[in-house]
């Protein structure tokens, strides 16, 4: 019998990207495989959802919509949304769009398989949205996307009440792991042949609150800088209340820790950051950002801004083109100010006309985008070793170049060396050329070593009808006891 297929579509953060992962680790643990790219329909379609942004559920039921004439002609085909929309809006999507097959929340993604298949033999919606989180993520089944590259969820939710998101409201209270099963998921990761994990959180610099450890976060970087074959750890995203100095040591002292943080500042100015409840001032931050320059030099930093929150003067906004000029961000992901149903900031006074709150955003981006060119030509003339990346450069094939990842995580497009090289192996360049958002390394490489990430690459692309299911690299959190042999080929980061 030929298996069922399945699609997932993913809005949003890092955070629903890893969940992502975990529903396709759910469904092909299940018997389901991942419909080809090429394909029309595929038999299950999953969305996973944002509720971040205003118009998020315009966006599903625009989607939902043109999945409808599809679904009506193709007895037996499954429709599931789950995530943060999912979990705000509950009975509403089925009202609205009564050909969904099943609706799940941020708390009980490990239902998904069991909802699909009781709406099929009762033939009608299943609605299913926990309150409280049923199972840590990291111990369900795993289809990741990269062989060299893994995210490793340390918490989940957010104790914070920032007047603009309502995140906390739909993952709920911080709940952080046991730093043991993080390493241990870290090792069992390195095993197969991941060289890089990235630290994944809501507050990532808030691990411990929930397991009574302040310096539990600096702890962890610096155990997981003891793990053989790690080559690079990073995290993501911190939150500037709970950045404290034994984290900046952890990250200047921890060799595989890379020079690289993601500092969210939302606003410049002191005023719109009360009125945000992001607990900490201008000062505060631009102290942080001193802090890690004088300890780390080369680290690049960067960050989010709200352009337009309720009540923001020019005044304000002139505050926060202060930061940008002091802190000089590598990069900065820039928003304007849009409503948060169910927030606070959605009801304040002062809301900003959309004609002004753009030509502050045209000002904002035309002053990072010079600052990031200033600092990318500051790397002209460095050596450094790149991460050989999988899909980072969308001209690469018309320039026979490839593309890799810094220490700091810039993007280098680089010549392609006459020794093949694979994602996953590491490649020593010269930097000659800079851009506002990538560096050319244009001559040849000084050196590229191949690595057990790249050797994973290659099991992976070499034989993937040899691994099961057509599964990617599956991970749960490890069992206890002596793990079961790796298999012959293995198939195939707002958190802000």
């Amino acid at each position: 019998m030929t298996a069922k297929t399945y699609e997932l579509r993913t809005f949003g953060c890092q955070m629903n990207v890893h969940d992502s992962e975990r529903m396709a680790g759910l469904l092909e643990d299940a018997g389901y495989v991942r419909a080809p790219k090429d394909a029309d329909t595929a038999d299950v379609v999953v969305f996973n959802t944002c509720a971040v942004r205003e118009n998020a559920d315009n966006r599903l039921y625009g989607n939902l919509g043109q999945l409808a004439p599809k679904k009506a002609a193709r007895p037996g085909m499954q429709i599931a949304v789950g995530g943060c929309l999912a979990q705000k809006d509950r009975d509403t999507i089925v009202k609205k769009a009564p050909w969904v097959d099943v609706v799940f929340g941020t708390h009980n993604v490990g239902k998904l398989p069991v909802l699909l298949e009781r709406a099929r033999v009762q033939e009608e919606a299943q609605v299913e949205i926990a309150e409280s989180l049923e199972a840590f993520p990291s111990t369900l089944p795993t289809r990741r996307e990269s062989a060299y590259a893994a995210w490793v969820s340390v918490s989940v939710g957010c104790n914070n009440t920032c007047t603009f998101c309502i995140v906390p409201q739909l993952r709920g209270k911080e709940k952080d792991r046991r730093p043991g099963d993080i390493l241990a998921e870290v090792e069992a990761l390195v095993a197969e042949g991941v060289s890089e994990i990235t630290l994944l959180g809501q507050n990532v610099n808030a691990y411990g609150s929930d397991i009574g450890d302040r310096e539990a976060f600096s702890k962890l970087l610096r155990a997981c800088g003891r793990i053989e074959g790690l080559e690079r750890v990073r995290f993501t995203s911190p939150h500037p209340r709970d950045f404290t100095d034994d984290v900046i040591a952890a990250m200047a002292e921890t060799p595989n820790v890379m020079p690289q943080l993601h500092m969210p500042l939302q606003s410049g100015s002191s005023r719109v950051l009360k009125a945000m409840r992001r607990s900490y001032r201008q000062e505060r931050f631009l102290s942080i950002i001193e802090k890690v320059r004088a300890t780390m030099p080369e680290a690049a930093i960067s960050t989010d801004i709200i352009v337009g929150f309720p009540g923001e003067t020019e005044e304000d906004f002139q505050e926060t083109l202060h930061v940008v000029r002091e802190a000089r961000f590598a990069q900065a992901f820039t928003f304007q100010y849009s409503k948060r149903p169910g927030t606070p900031a959605a009801e304040m006074d002062g809301q900003i006309p959309k004609e002004v709150v753009q030509e502050r955003y045209e000002r904002l981006v035309a002053l990072q985008e010079e600052i990031s060119w200033e600092e990318n030509k500051k790397q002209v003339g460095r050596t450094l070793e790149l991460m050989v990346a999988e899909g980072e450069g969308r001209k690469d094939d018309a320039t026979r170049r490839l593309s890799g990842r810094a220490p700091d995580n810039r993007l280098v497009h680089f010549t392609r060396p006459e020794e093949p090289v694979r994602p996953g192996d590491m490649v020593t360049v010269e930097i000659t050329y800079a851009a506002p958002h990538h560096l050319l390394a244009e001559g040849p490489a000084s050196s590229v070593r191949r690595t057990p990430a790249g050797d994973a690459w290659e099991r992976r692309t070499a034989a993937p009808e040899e691994a099961p299911n057509g599964q990617g690299v599956m991970l749960g959190l490890p069992s206890v006891g002596a793990p079961p042999p790796l298999p012959a080929a293995q198939g195939g980061c707002e958190v802000r």
